[in-house]
């Protein structure tokens, strides 16, 4: 299994209440937040992990040499990495997308929080699922949540700026198939530059996307979201 970090923001909230470290090096109950994804993703069968940092971050980027020589907790890492700054996340997938060629992978940003248990469930249905498969939770703690509608069988309707009739909002964790890939080319040919305009476009596209339920998903935005995250995960 593939696995893709985002993590090319400058994390510009937490500069403004005080935090100097980049965002991938926080750590979290004494785990780097970029150290605790390539590590769950090493748990979950990762034959490849590829990362986007930001080029002004050069910390992040030693410390991803140093994961490539030395390794996690003595265990090789898969590893492959770029440095680059985008103008949104939509455009730091797409430079990783050539790394991403020809097989499925799962992608998501380095401040994502979220149960290892659940996690390993969703890479289980993913691994047997022909379709995309995104997990979505109903627990909604960001400042701009999209919203996720669903039929019965939890395939997804359609991503929503505002609320509607659905306890869904999305983890910010995709699925994909390489056959996504296109529907991203088409978005940046039209200029888009944010992922739920790709998440919209690939409804659109025609691409059968499966919810998955999960309890808790939510980012590392705020000096408070680290205290949340550590009780969070203590628990």
């Amino acid at each position: 299994m593939k696995y893709a970090i985002i993590a090319a923001g400058e994390g510009s909230r937490l500069v403004a209440e005080g935090i100097t470290d980049p965002k991938p090096l926080i750590a979290i109950n004494g785990e780097m937040m970029i150290d605790r994804l390539i590590r769950i993703f090493m748990h979950n069968d990762a034959n490849e992990i590829v990362v986007i940092c930001n080029s002004q971050a050069s910390r992040v980027a030693r410390h991803l040499e140093d994961l490539q020589r030395n390794g996690l907790d003595g265990c090789r890492v898969p590893l492959r990495f770029i440095s680059a700054s985008t103008p949104s996340s939509m455009h730091s997938f797409a430079a990783l997308s050539p790394m991403l060629l020809g097989s499925r992978f799962i992608l998501t940003t380095v401040d994502t929080i979220f149960r290892e248990d659940e996690f390993a469930a969703f890479v289980g249905k993913f691994k047997k699922s022909p379709h995309p498969v995104f997990p979505v939770t109903t627990y909604s703690d960001d400042e701009r949540p999209l919203w996720v509608t669903v039929d019965e069988s939890l395939r997804i309707t359609g991503f929503h700026d505002a609320p509607c009739h659905s306890p869904y909002v999305s983890a910010g964790i995709y699925g994909l198939l390489p056959d996504a890939l296109l529907t991203l080319e088409g978005c940046l040919q039209r200029h888009e530059s944010r992922m739920r305009n790709f998440q919209r476009a690939l409804i659109a596209d025609g691409h059968a996307i499966t919810a998955f339920p999960m309890s808790v998903v939510f980012d590392v935005d705020h000096v408070s979201d680290i205290r949340k995250a550590s009780s969070f995960l203590q628990s």
